[in-house]
Parts: C-alpha cells; structure tokens; sequence
C-alpha cells in the first residue's frame, strides 16, 4: 500500500536529531551569526505520538555561580515541549511547557526540510530581544542519531 507524502515525511522526521549548527540570518544584509558559539549543544525529538521536545544551549556554558550568571545561563539556552502537526514544509508545536513562559499556551511555527540526511529548520522572520529592532531568523541543522 502506497503511503500519503505526509506520512512519509512525518516518517522521517521520527526519531532523535542532535543540532550541528546554528545560526541568525539578519534580513537586512543577509549576514549569519552563530549565536551559541560554533559548536552549540542541543536536540530535539519527534515522537510517533505527536509530541515534541527540543533543548539547545551554547558552548563552553558555565555552573552559573552568581544571579547575573544564572542570567546570562537562561539567555544561552531555548527549550519547549508540546504537540506537533505538520502541514507541507511547515510544523505547527502547541506549546506546553518552556524555558520562556510567553511561549506556554503558543503555537510555534517552523519551516522544515531535508537536505540529505541533515533536517534543516527555519523559524519566521521576528524581532526578538537583543538584536536591536532588527529582523532575523534562527537557521538550525540537525543530524539523525543512529
């Protein structure tokens, strides 16, 4: 029997995926940054029940010592959990637990393909904090584990 190319797709997205790069492109000038340094740390899991769950945090992270480290501790790190849907090159996660409490209760969108066998995510263009009123986006490579 011959399967829908959703469910190929959500076949493939299956599974645990550890980061190898990421980046915020600048939509002004195109330029990349690494915010979390050149090899940051992270995962994210796509489970065949409909949940995912996603942690990234920077290189060379410290045992924060102080409140200001503790701070800068939150600032280095993203981590959310909720249901996932897919619809075409898009995932929709209905937030229910997160680092940032804005995010709880959220519907948060990403872009998604495969190049290879790397999964290549793209949040929507934003302003967040700290980047001084510019637009940007997080570009995310992931690879499979095995």
């Amino acid at each position: 029997m011959l399967r829908s190319a959703v469910a190929q797709e959500r076949e493939r997205l299956l599974g645990v995926w550890k980061l190898e790069a990421f980046e915020i492109e600048f939509q002004d000038t195109g330029e990349r940054t690494p915010p979390f340094g050149a090899h940051p740390n992270g995962y994210i899991i796509f489970t065949a029940e409909g949940r995912m769950m996603a942690l990234l945090t920077a290189a060379g992270r410290q045992v924060p010592q102080t409140d200001a480290e503790c701070a800068a501790a939150l600032r280095s790190m993203y981590a959310y959990s909720g249901t996932y849907r897919l619809e075409g090159d898009r995932w929709l996660t209905k937030v229910d637990t997160a680092w940032n409490e804005a995010w709880t209760g959220t519907d948060q969108l990403r872009f998604y393909r495969f190049d290879g066998e790397k999964l290549v995510v793209t949040t929507p263009w934003g302003t967040p904090v700290g980047f001084e009123g510019r637009q940007t986006r997080g570009i995310l490579t992931w690879v499979k584990e095995r």
